[in-house]
């Protein structure tokens, strides 16, 4: 009787850290339709992202907009989905 309880508490233990914060455990979002771009030179880029691709290894994202490819830091890009 005691593991039971020991395993249901340490299940909604989980549960809790997992859901308990504001945070997205699991990133299922792969679609976006803008994008805001910060250059180092200071200039913004807006516009509707063609495409676009993330590296596992690393910090930098490519993204398309008017045929042109971007490969920015995470840091200096917004993705939108709307």
């Amino acid at each position: 009787m005691k593991k039971k309880i020991l395993y249901i508490i340490a299940i909604g233990s989980l549960i809790l850290g997992l859901t308990g914060c504001n945070k997205q455990v699991f990133d299922t979002t792969y679609s976006y339709e803008r994008a805001i771009l910060s250059l180092p030179n200071g200039e913004i880029i807006e516009g509707k992202v063609q495409s676009w691709t993330d590296y596992a290894d690393g910090d930098q994202i490519q993204v398309k907009i008017d045929n042109k490819q971007y490969l920015i830091h995470s840091e200096d890009v917004v993705l939108i989905s709307e």
